[in-house]
């Protein structure tokens, strides 16, 4: 079955504005919608990760870098700042492009931790 380019959601939040809780966070989400997913850094296109503005210790692409994705397109921003209750503190998200023969409606999109605020319909 041949593969088509698709978008993927994820968000999460870190436990504190510290390097280590933002990559570590970004890592286990990237994990997790690798493992649900069924792709390999090879498979990803491109990937735009977002923060809000109360996490400025580090930037969350960087966990991709971990992860072995030296040859993805990465870029990063900061999200709007809008306070609670639609707004998350300490939120990540990503949205990842990548190819897959699965249909959109079979993709399996992650909200984690306090994230999963954002969409309580996953």
């Amino acid at each position: 079955m041949s593969k088509i380019l698709r978008g993927l959601r994820g968000a999460t939040t870190a436990t504190a504005n510290t390097s280590d809780a933002i990559l570590d966070a970004t890592e286990e989400l990237l994990a997790a919608l690798r493992d649900a997913n069924g792709f390999e850094p090879g498979d990803v296109e491109s990937a735009i990760f977002t923060s809000s503005p109360d996490l400025t210790a580090d930037y969350p692409a960087r966990a991709a870098r971990r992860l072995g994705w030296t040859d993805v397109p990465l870029l990063g921003a900061a999200e709007v700042n809008v306070p609670p209750p639609l707004g998350v503190a300490r939120c990540i998200r990503v949205l990842l492009h990548f190819y897959t023969s699965k249909s959109q409606r079979a993709l399996k999109h992650m909200y984690l931790r306090d994230a999963a605020k954002l969409r309580p319909d996953r």
